[in-house]
């Protein structure tokens, strides 16, 4: 009976992940994907509303005890602006975005776990978050404004990830993402004939310089125990081959494990921008914008989770991560409000050519999305147990 409840899970997951996957739709535009998550919802007769944060969707089991806790589940909706290359026979529909990072398998995982719960039963109410804009737009501050987590006890969620195998779950005490500031440097020289160079100021030079010079900021100036990355991922100046650019924008991104390594960086950035500033004779303006938390994961929530894997997954393929994955989440906005712990779903298997996320070629092997399902419903039973019977000081972080 179990087989059989489980391989129902699976091709109902498969099923949804594929209809998702088709619509990828960018942060706060998700319209179609939000349409299909409702339509399931109506035949799944759960509470559900619409419209949240723009295109967020709220829907609730109800406890069918008095006094039940209230456990979360929260997944992504948005996709990302790239042109999908996989070819598969479900790609994207909408020229220029393609579910690249999972998020079509992150909402098919709570649309099965909320089938499943219905299936076998639940003594918790559960509150189902489908969010949007989680790649860089901040949509769990927009749901939790409008009210996603009140009465909620304890929230989790979860990622695909490529770096663990099938059928692992892998988990971090506390800490598990970093920092992800953004970061903007406009360098203003002066241009001129590439034939004199002696007459300008370099914009592209001084750009340049200014990329090498954040590489020593990571390898001179920052403990290498504590993970720091700079990336400059965008570099634009000037516009003929013969003309010195007086004008260059670089755009990239700082990625630290600590708050005062994170300090140490952005001191270091606008010291090196003062001083190349001085050396070359440019004007150089800088900007750093604060980005995502860090995913800070609650003890008891991490106790939970690590439980509810090993009765899914085998205590053998529950994985213990040691370092925080240098990526961001904006599920650490969730954490900042209600204990929880956000969690990877392992997707590589051998039998696939290995693509990171956020690539063209994005896809993973559609067994993870079984295991996911059936691991959020095995969270909402554990953590229902514990918070019933369980310490009061869960609240506290």
């Amino acid at each position: 009976m179990k087989s059989a409840i489980e391989e129902d899970i699976f091709e109902y997951v498969k099923r949804m992940r594929r209809k998702l996957h088709q619509y990828p739709e960018p942060a706060f535009q998700e319209f179609k994907t939000a349409e299909i998550i409702s339509e399931e919802l109506k035949k799944l007769s759960l509470w559900h509303k619409t419209g949240i944060a723009k295109t967020g969707i709220i829907a609730r089991l109800d406890s069918p005890y008095k006094d039940s806790p209230t456990i979360a589940l929260r997944a992504d909706m948005d996709a990302l602006p790239l042109e999908e290359k996989t070819g598969l026979p479900y790609s994207s529909r909408n020229p220029g975005y393609m579910h690249a990072c999972g998020h079509d398998g992150h909402m098919a995982m709570l649309l099965g776990a909320a089938r499943l719960l219905k299936t076998t039963g639940y003594d918790a109410t559960v509150v189902l978050i489908f969010q949007p804009a989680e790649e860089g737009g901040g949509g769990a501050r927009a749901m939790i404004e409008a009210g996603a987590t009140d009465d909620v006890d304890m929230i989790f969620g979860g990622h695909i990830d490529m770096h663990f195998p099938l059928n692992t779950i892998a988990i971090r005490h506390y800490m598990d993402t970093s920092y992800t500031d953004s970061l903007e440097i406009r360098i203003v020289g002066r241009g001129g004939h590439a034939a004199r160079p002696h007459e300008t100021v370099d914009a592209v030079v001084v750009g340049s310089v200014f990329v090498t010079s954040l590489q020593t900021i990571v390898s001179r100036s920052i403990d290498p125990l504590n993970p720091t990355v700079i990336s400059i991922g965008s570099f634009h100046a000037g516009r003929a081959y013969n003309a010195i650019a007086d004008e260059a924008v670089l755009r990239g991104t700082i990625r630290t494990t600590d708050k005062k390594t994170r300090e140490t960086v952005i001191n270091k950035i606008n010291q090196t921008a003062s001083s190349l500033a001085s050396l070359y004779g440019a004007e150089i303006y800088l900007s750093v914008r604060e980005g995502y938390p860090p995913v800070i994961n609650h003890p008891v929530a991490y106790r939970i989770a690590r439980q509810a894997a090993k009765a899914v997954a085998g205590e053998d393929n529950v994985l213990r991560v040691e370092q925080p994955s240098m990526g961001g989440e904006d599920f650490s906005y969730y954490l900042l409000e209600v204990p929880g712990c956000f969690v990877r779903l392992g997707a590589h298997n051998e039998m696939y050519q290995f693509m990171p996320a956020h690539s063209c070629q994005f896809d993973f092997d559609e067994r993870v999305l079984k295991t996911g399902a059936l691991f959020f419903a095995e969270l909402v039973k554990k953590a229902a147990v514990y918070l019933r019977e369980g310490s009061a000081s869960v609240h506290t972080k």
